[in-house]
């Protein structure tokens, strides 16, 4: 699932959002996304035992954050205040965003805390692989299995899963003999596949590398 590629597929919501909030500061946008991340964070990490109310709230405000975290750049470039400085808080504050979603899985009692731990580690790395491209001269580095659009749309998917899950009287599923829920099974997603992203975008820029 690369979801970075079909951007464009949401303009028609996007544009117009963007342009009725012209006037607003950039950083602002940002940093409303940060805060929505945070708090769906910390109603992921409750939502255990309180799982009739904040799986649905948290799936609502992880959509709502990747909104608005989707927005800030349209607007800085519509408002002509697109800079070098608002795209490094921007990715520094898009780090912090998966780390308290993400994290708030991790460290909760949805998953076990090495595939947590493994799973912000894979993340991590994509996103730190891509960045590092555009650090050594190449271009900004989107590609792979596992881009920032793909995990909001997990982590927003995820909670409505296990909702239906623990509506039909299941909290864990057998598969192939290992009790699991549905955020155990994204978190191995991001373990597995963020790393492989994290390889692949690491072989790719090696490659134009050399070839420069």
């Amino acid at each position: 699932m690369v979801l970075d590629s079909k951007r464009d597929k949401v303009n028609f919501i996007m544009d117009p959002a963007a342009n009725a909030l012209r006037n607003v500061d950039p950083d602002i946008i940002s940093f409303t996304a940060l805060i929505l991340a945070a708090v769906a964070g910390v109603m992921l990490y409750f939502s255990y035992d309180h799982w009739e109310l904040l799986l649905p709230l948290s799936a609502i405000i992880v959509l709502v954050s990747g909104f608005f975290d989707g927005l800030d750049g349209k607007v800085a470039r519509l408002a002509g205040k697109a800079g070098k400085r608002g795209d490094f808080l921007d990715h520094v504050l898009d780090r912090y965003a998966d780390i308290f979603m993400i994290g708030g899985v991790a460290v909760s009692a949805w998953c076990d805390p090495y595939l947590g731990m493994m799973a912000i580690i894979g993340v991590l790395l994509t996103s730190y692989m891509g960045t590092q491209a555009q650090a050594v001269g190449a271009k900004r580095m989107y590609a792979g299995f596992l881009g920032r659009a793909d995990r909001i749309v997990l982590s927003f998917a995820i909670p409505l899963v296990q909702l239906i899950m623990m509506s039909l009287g299941y909290r864990e599923l057998d598969l192939f003999g290992f009790e699991i829920n549905a955020f155990e099974i994204m978190m191995l997603w991001f373990a597995v596949v963020g790393n492989l992203t994290a390889i692949q975008r690491a072989a790719i820029t090696w490659k134009g590398l050399k070839a420069a």
